[in-house]
């Protein structure tokens, strides 16, 4: 009863639609033929209270016209935005209304207009296959009965479809057609499986037969009925192997089912024009090959009819089916499908000699091909990468069999490159040529065990080819237009390195790969082309790595480290060294000379290492900078040589940073732990003689400008190693009695250049004046003063270490007078040289009062009246250097300061002096005071008056 109500639902619903589909083209025929014309009333003002006038009739059409111009648009709009006039009675406006899209369109479409065809022809094959199920269930039909019914069925679904097809006015839908054919053709398929798998009925060739035929059935269907039955005849044509197939089946028979089968697709698709048909049977085909190939062991029956199925499908198919530019990348595709597949069948085969006959077939194939159209003039390439691979992974190869696939490899891929590469300027061609002239050397070397002559005639042999072949294309004049030549060139000049370096000695390889690269330079000039200076570079890089990568003994001697070198040693790292240079000189790729430059300075301190004492070699960089002087755009070899010498300073730089580091913490500098002298010259000083060269013959700012900088500090270090052994203080007895005079000797040196560099080289000379007075203000001033440190300053007074000591940081405080220092700088100058006054006094006051040691011994009452005395000259001299200096930047400054040692002295003579003293001793205190203030007080009121201006002195 359900079944009944569904029935006459789908049936109601069928007509329904059918009714809405019909009413919908009539519609849309009427709105064709003429616009849509709607009355419809327009709403009147409402009438005014005092208006007896009857309200005007108004009616407006809505017409479904075209939209109005742009300008109607723009006057709306301006209409719209200006004060609108008294209302008055509109005539009729046609008002535009666009009509609205359906809705749901896309659902309806879909659900609606496509989907229930195709389902109804899938619900018609699975109706057929219920009915055999059915049938065989309920046991109403013997199996004979059941598939030939089957076949009935598919067969009438087909006739239907005709029928449909001559029904057209009637039926007006193509899909119902396509439907009913791809439900029989799915049927026919069914119902041949069901005999030859479930009924045994027909054996598996007869089963093949049939499907052959209803994919044949159904690629003619397809032309009469459209692509749907062509896709059922690929998905069935193409299944079927797998649905009929047995635990071992007959790969001759199945291969060739395939390619017919696959063969009446492609020519369906080049018929039809189905491209996309004649690729995916390609592609199932090459499948199929690919499970035949891993299938497990093969005959020869079954290899070679899958060799022929290969190349019917890699070569001949794509070549006839897909024709014109649009095929090229399918028969690109196909011939790289079936050269790799037939690898495959090698190596499952067992790399037997049926097996590379194959591939030799499809190689040839490739070859042709690539002659017959020039867009795949480039497929050799692929072909012979899969050959070499496919040898490279042979297991076990007999000398004899590796040759013959070797020749074959040369006949096939190599002749014929080596003829047109100069003829039809591909540079796959070339590839081609030095990828072979390669593989003659590699792959015997990675299979047999050869003796070094034998692999070194090999790789001269390879060299020679590639060789002959680059020299027959020298007069070609496009030869610099493309790598032909480089790429030629290249592979016969590695592969002559492969051959020196197998005969030669093993501490040769590197030398030998460095010629190569020369001579590869050399070429590169010769030809004019920059792609061979690549190649050149990578040889170059090639040597260096070998001497790199792994170094030998001999190369600890660069670093000191003896280990008995000699001149085989120091060829080894020469030639590269020389080489290096070369390529530094002649290279024509900026970046990598610069680079050049520091790898040939390296590799020839390395071999002058070899030869050279190692107590002499920080000798060899500061040599390269000499000699690197007066050379130009030479500036990282200069870095590099500078860093080898720099390299070799670290140790004594070191030892006298560490001396010289304690001494900033009050720690004396002993000549003990300092470097020798002999350290020094040769780690430091002959490699500032080397930088000053550099500085004064380089015109480069960026060079010299550092040169200079680094032969001033290195200058300055072995300077103050000398100088210590001048002195040789070695212990603190040493520094107490010598201490004082070393340093004042060193400021007063100091002192002396600043003074001497000041005409020349005005940078120079404040250097030394800041260093001699920082040290003075550090050590002498600071850290050992001898006020308050165990400092001797000799027995005399004044004839003693204090007069020269302050003397000399108070000429470099006068040397400041010659910088134009600003008024900041000016001022501080003048504070600086009053504190080297006020302890200067004091120093002298107290060597008078305790001889050569100062800070020891308590301060006498002489010594005590005589510190006042002494503030109070001191305060005059400041006053009376403040009037002279008027007008100068700092002289109210020494005023000032002349006030306030006045304010001490008055405040000691009260304060201290006064308290400790009586008699004449303190009315002399008191007097000497009371004339000194009288004094100042006569110079400031004879000097400046009180508007602050400074009269001249008479």
């Amino acid at each position: 009863m359900t079944a009944i109500l569904l029935l006459g639902l789908m049936a109601v619903c069928a007509k329904l639609v059918f009714d809405v589909r019909t009413l919908r083209s009539r519609v849309e025929a009427l709105e064709r033929e003429q616009p849509r014309e709607v009355a419809a009333p327009r709403a009147a003002p409402p009438p005014l209270p005092w208006d007896d006038t009857p309200a005007p009739r108004a009616t407006a059409r809505i017409v479904h016209a075209a939209p109005p111009p742009e300008s109607v648009i723009e006057e709306q709009v301006v209409a719209a935005v200006e004060p609108e006039p008294e209302p008055e009675p509109a005539p009729d406006i046609p008002v535009t209304q666009p009509t609205p899209a359906p809705r749901g369109f896309a659902f309806e479409d879909l659900f609606g207009r496509k989907l229930p065809i195709w389902a109804g022809g899938v619900t018609l094959a699975v109706a057929g296959f219920l009915i055999v199920k059915y049938s065989i269930d309920a046991g109403l039909l013997s199996p004979l009965i059941r598939v030939l019914f089957g076949l009935t069925f598919g067969t009438a679904l087909i006739a239907g479809a005709e029928v449909a097809l001559r029904a057209e006015a009637r039926v007006r839908d193509p899909r119902v057609r396509q439907a009913l054919a791809g439900a029989g053709i799915a049927t026919l398929y069914a119902s041949i499986l069901v005999a030859a798998n479930l009924y045994q009925l027909i054996s598996p060739p007869v089963a093949f037969v049939g499907m052959a035929l209803v994919t044949a059935l159904a690629g003619g269907l397809s032309l009469r009925f459209g692509a749907p039955s062509a896709v059922l005849g690929l998905v069935g044509g193409l299944a079927a192997p797998a649905l009929v197939g047995s635990g071992s089946p007959d790969v001759p028979l199945l291969s060739a089912y395939l390619a017919l089968a696959v063969g009446g697709l492609c020519a369906l698709s080049r018929s039809q024009r189905w491209m996309w048909l004649g690729v995916s049977a390609l592609v199932g085909g090459f499948g199929w090959g690919l499970v035949l190939v891993l299938g497990g062991a093969l005959d020869a029956a079954a290899s070679l009819s899958i060799g022929a199925y290969m190349l019917l499908l890699g070569v001949a198919l794509p070549v006839l089916a897909f024709a014109g530019d649009r095929g090229r990348w399918v028969r690109l595709a196909g011939s790289l499908a079936a050269c790799a597949q037939l690898a495959a069948l090698v190596a499952m085969g067992g790399f037997g000699g049926l097996e590379w006959g194959l591939f030799a077939l499809v190689s040839i194939a490739i070859v042709w091909l690539s002659r017959r159209e020039a867009a795949l003039a480039d497929l050799p390439v692929a072909g012979l990468t899969v050959a070499l691979l496919l040898t490279a992974a042979w297991p076990d190869p007999t000398a004899r069999a590796l040759a013959l696939v070797l020749a074959g490899i040369v006949a096939i891929y190599g002749g014929p490159a080596a003829w047109r590469v100069w003829r039809d300027a591909r540079v796959g061609d070339a590839g081609q040529v030095a990828a072979v002239a390669v593989a003659i050397v590699a792959l015997p070397a990675l299979h047999l065990p050869l003796a070094e002559s034998t692999s070194s005639l090999l790789a001269f042999a390879g060299g020679a080819i590639a060789g002959t072949v680059a020299a027959l294309g020298w007069r070609a004049a496009d030869r610099r237009e493309d790598a032909r030549f480089a790429t030629l060139a290249t592979a016969a000049a590695g592969l002559l390195a492969v051959a020196l370096v197998v005969v030669a000695p093993p501490w040769l390889a590197p030398p030998a790969i460095a010629l190569v690269a020369g001579g590869v330079l050399l070429l590169a000039h010769r030809a004019g082309d920059g792609r061979i200076d690549l190649a050149a570079w990578g040889f170059a890089t090639a040597a260096v790595a070998a001497l790199v990568l792994a170094p030998p003994a001999d190369a600890w001697r660069a670093v000191g480290i003896d280990h008995g070198g000699g001149v085989t040693e120091a060829v080894r790292w020469l030639i590269p060294a020389i080489i290096a240079a070369v390529f530094a000189w002649r290279g024509r790729i900026a970046a990598a000379q610069r680079l050049a430059q520091p790898v040939a300075v390296g590799l020839g301190y390395v071999a002058a290492a070899q030869v050279v004492p190692s107590h002499l070699l920080p000798l060899v960089p500061a040599a390269m900078l000499a000699a690197l002087a007066v050379a130009r755009g030479v500036r990282p070899a200069l870095l590099a040589a500078g860093a080898i010498a720099v390299a070799w300073a670290i140790v004594p730089l070191g030892q006298w940073i560490a001396a010289s580091g304690g001494a900033v913490f009050g720690v004396p500098t002993l000549v003990t732990a300092l470097p020798s002298i002999a350290d020094a010259l040769l780690r430091l000083g002959i490699p500032a003689l080397a930088v000053a060269v550099v500085a004064l013959r380089q015109p480069d700012p960026s060079i010299a400008t550092p040169a200079r900088i680094a032969v001033a500090l290195l200058g300055v270090v072995v300077a103050h190693i000398a100088y210590k052994q001048l002195f040789a203080i070695a212990d603190t007895t040493a520094f107490v009695r010598l201490g004082l005079a070393e340093r004042t000797l060193w400021e007063a040196a100091l002192a002396t250049a600043a003074f001497a560099a000041w005409p020349r080289w005005p940078r120079v000379a404040k250097a030394f004046a800041a260093t001699s007075l920082a040290h003075f203000a550090l050590f002498t001033g600071l850290l050992h003063n001898p006020l308050w440190a165990v400092q001797a300053v000799g027995g005399w007074p004044l004839a003693n270490l204090l007069l020269p000591a302050y003397a000399t940081a108070f000429a470099v405080t006068l040397f400041g007078a010659r910088l134009a220092l600003p008024p900041v700088a000016e001022r501080l100058r003048g504070g600086v040289q009053m504190a080297l006054v006020l302890l200067f006094v004091a120093s002298t006051l107290r060597q008078f009062a305790h001889g050569s040691i100062l800070a020891v011994g308590p301060v006498g009452a002489g010594e005590d009246i005589l510190r006042s005395v002494a503030l109070i000259a001191v305060a005059v001299a400041f006053l009376r250097h403040g009037i002279v200096a008027e007008g100068r930047t700092g002289a109210r400054d020494w005023r000032i300061a002349s006030l306030l040692v006045m304010l001490v002295a008055v405040g000691k003579v009260f304060l201290s002096d006064a308290a400790g003293l009586d008699g004449l001793l303190r009315i002399a205190s008191f007097a000497a005071l009371g004339f000194s203030l009288i004094g100042i007080g006569w110079l400031y009121a004879r000097y400046v008056p009180g508007d602050g201006r400074v009269v001249a002195s008479e």
